[in-house]
């Protein structure tokens, strides 16, 4: 009956259209009400411990204003050109430079719909224009920004981790290999369509422009060295390197690109004493406020959409730990394990059920509320059958990459038809043989698990020898 009550609750507020938050919140308090010896004093409690104890979540924020300051400083961009002087003269390379862009943008940004906006706003119209069907270059950025979530660093990773207390560094580390391998997976697919349909190619811009390209790229593609190098070193936590992240792309976009900010309209080519002068005035104009100017507008903007999409994410967070408390008290995993495994199933049987059910899920929930809701059914069962869980969080995160192509809530599929002005139908259309290339990836991360777990156990085994 308790079980009954939870879930029927909650997919009754969101087919009625409340918010996912919300109705976590609310069929929980329900639940707690009718059922559980637990005041409602205790829910002010819970949802308070949800996000002061997790130290991980802290990362969460700071990877969203990072990312925030990056995608408005011009990072994108400059990553695009590396890109395109890189791969472009390939036969479909225009295409493929969206690929690999994606995934560097990735690796700085950690999040999916932030790498779509970044990059498609730019690539699809510069596509189109090479002669590239528009539904092609659509399908290819709608598919190749879900790498946002699968390359770490990542924000969907860390809820994951907050949610079974596994390590983030290891998630971090679990990933990176299977990011790749997508990314090359999606570059070979279009190489193939190139050929085929004689898709077009740019001339090799000669050595002399790659180098000017690199170096351009360079502010913005070191902030993956020093945050997952400073992670996979054992040097800093995730939540530390997240902290360096963000205060890194500040600097980088404000004192190095100088895109926004109180230098955006101050020459480089000033003299010395007129630059450094420059400098002092408009750094006493931002940190003691003394006038207001656009420039600073720029920079209040970019921290409160950074604080927004925080907050939102954060109270869905704290309103799934609820959720998942109700869950713990009520013996509910507890229970659904011991059913499964009564079962017989063996792993493999198992893993076929987590991705209907993961699939299922992500063409109606958000991918953090779904890690939220699974993850604590899902995770006890996984370690009593002897599955990795390292390699189900891969799993998990592989199908909420798939989910953010699913309608109705796919959120790629939103992003994209924004960018491009079409209907959100002719998106999906756009993305249908991609999305079968992400199936078969899925399949392949399911079941060869050495994928996921190379790198962390080959660290974890150096740092033994050391």
């Amino acid at each position: 009956m308790t079980i009954a009550t939870l879930f029927l609750t909650l997919f009754l507020c969101m087919l009625l259209g409340m918010p996912i938050a919300i109705a976590l919140g609310f069929s929980s308090m329900l639940t707690i009400l009718l059922f559980s010896n637990d005041s409602l004093a205790s829910v002010a409690l819970k949802l308070y411990e949800a996000t002061s104890e997790h130290y991980t979540l802290l990362a969460i924020p700071f990877f969203i204003l990072s990312s925030a300051f990056l995608s408005t400083g011009g990072v994108a961009r400059r990553i695009i050109d590396f890109a395109m002087d890189s791969v472009g003269h390939i036969r479909g390379g225009l295409a493929m430079a969206s690929v690999m862009a994606c995934m560097l943008f990735a690796a700085v940004s950690g999040s999916s719909p932030a790498t779509v906006a970044a990059i498609g706003s730019i690539v699809i119209v510069g596509m189109v224009r090479a002669g590239y069907p528009q539904k092609f270059a659509a399908g290819v950025i709608t598919t190749s920004g879900t790498l946002g979530i699968l390359i770490p660093p990542s924000i969907v990773m860390l809820v994951y981790a907050a949610a079974t207390e596994v390590s983030a560094a290891r998630m971090f580390m679990a990933g990176l290999i299977p990011g790749l391998l997508m990314g090359v997976l999606l570059m070979v697919a279009i190489y193939i369509v190139a050929r085929i349909k004689n898709l077009p190619s740019r001339p090799f811009p000669g050595v002399k422009a790659l180098s000017l390209s690199s170096a351009k790229a360079m502010g913005g593609l070191a902030l993956i060295f020093i945050v997952l190098g400073s992670i996979y070193g054992g040097v800093a936590s995730p939540t530390e390197a997240a902290a360096v992240a963000c205060v890194y792309a500040y600097l980088v976009a404000v004192f190095g690109y100088r895109d926004i900010g109180p230098l955006k309209e101050v020459p480089w080519r000033k003299e010395g004493e007129a630059i450094l002068a420059a400098i002092v005035r408009n750094l006493l104009h931002v940190g003691l406020g003394l006038i207001k100017t656009p420039t600073d507008k720029e920079i209040r903007n970019v921290v409160r959409d950074g604080a927004k999409v925080s907050i939102m994410l954060l109270f869905i967070i704290a309103n799934a730990m609820l959720f998942a408390h109700v869950l713990t008290t009520e013996r509910i995993p507890h229970i659904i394990a011991e059913t499964i495994v009564g079962w017989g199933l063996p792993p493999w049987g198992f893993l076929i059920i987590v991705n209907l059910l993961l699939l299922a899920a992500g063409n109606f929930m958000e991918p953090s509320a779904i890690l939220l809701i699974m993850a604590p059914i899902l995770f006890p069962i996984a370690v009593q059958l002897g599955i990795d869980p390292i390699h189900l969080g891969i799993i998990m995160v592989v199908n909420m990459e798939i989910g953010m192509l699913t309608p109705p809530v796919g959120l790629n599929l939103f992003v994209t038809a924004g960018i491009t002005g079409r209907s959100i139908g002719w998106v999906i259309h756009a993305c249908l043989p991609w999305l079968l290339l992400l199936l078969g990836f899925l399949v392949l991360i399911t079941y060869v698990p050495q994928i996921s777990l190379f790198l962390p156990e080959y660290l974890d085994s150096l740092r033994g020898f050391k």
